[in-house]
């Protein structure tokens, strides 16, 4: 299958990586488009696919099309090229809060519509993509394909999807707060800050790789480390004094309630 990424910015850019990159040859990377000439030259010489400022010409030789724009300029895109999608076009949009009903209105109501949310990591092959679930089951298959580039995939029902935004799409920053605060904490008691960051994050990347590879509860394994009257129940009590565990779960609740506001910005 022919693709083209309209809006090649972090996302779009982890994306065509990733394609480019992959041992798989059932797809055919044709290029790219983003707003300014400049941009698209220094696009093209960064990831090696002609990217230009002509979504139109993009979507007349590409059958599947990766809208990777801001939500707020999602139906501007789509509109601009809508008399150029077919019946033969599929069109997956990682922009967050944007409906497929959305989607299908702004483009016409010819192309298969797919909605996907997919993070950050995706840049180093260590994303999690969400794809909404639902009847266009074969152009789901196609897109979970082409997302496995870049990391690992789910599904969900679509009106999962905010939900989906505010804990692993927005969750990279997330972590990267945590991984900065235990830093800190890290140099308070005398560690070097390239050695606390080292130990904060690869702690953080061994822990979770167990959660995935164990199957096992996260509070099974966190058990496993906190020995009676030993240290570690003496850190988990300051994180539960400082109400860690909900703020956490605030901040999701708070960015889903943002996505769900997106598709009407």
């Amino acid at each position: 299958m022919d693709i083209g990424i309209i809006g090649i910015g972090k996302v779009g850019e982890a994306i065509a990586v990733g394609l480019r990159d992959a041992e798989s040859q059932d797809w055919n990377l044709v290029g790219a488009t983003t707003a300014t000439a400049k941009s698209a030259q220094t696009a093209s010489e960064r990831i090696g696919i002609p990217v230009t400022t002509d979504s139109r010409a993009l979507a007349t030789s590409a059958k599947v099309l990766l809208l990777c724009v801001k939500p707020y300029q999602a139906q501007k895109a789509l509109e601009a090229i809508a008399q150029d999608l077919t019946a033969e076009h599929l069109v997956i949009s990682v922009a967050a809060g944007v409906t497929v009903a959305q989607l299908t209105e702004w483009s016409g109501g010819k192309p298969h519509i797919v909605r996907a949310m997919p993070n950050t990591p995706a840049l180093i092959g260590q994303g999690m993509t969400v794809i909404a679930s639902g009847p266009e089951e074969a152009q789901i298959a196609k897109a979970i394909k082409i997302f496995e580039c870049v990391g690992k995939t789910a599904t969900v029902a679509e009106h999962l999807m905010d939900g989906v935004t505010g804990l692993s799409g927005c969750g990279p920053a997330y972590i990267y707060v945590m991984i900065e605060a235990l830093s800190e904490a890290g140099v308070s008691v005398g560690l070097p800050r390239d050695v606390s960051t080292l130990l904060a994050a690869q702690t953080m990347l061994g822990s979770a790789q167990m959660v995935l590879e164990r199957g096992r509860h996260p509070a099974m394994l966190k058990d496993e480390v906190t020995t009676p009257a030993g240290c570690t129940i003496d850190g988990l009590i300051a994180l539960e004094e400082g109400k860690m565990r909900a703020t956490l779960i605030r901040a999701v609740r708070a960015a889903t309630d943002r996505s769900k506001t997106l598709g009407s910005s």
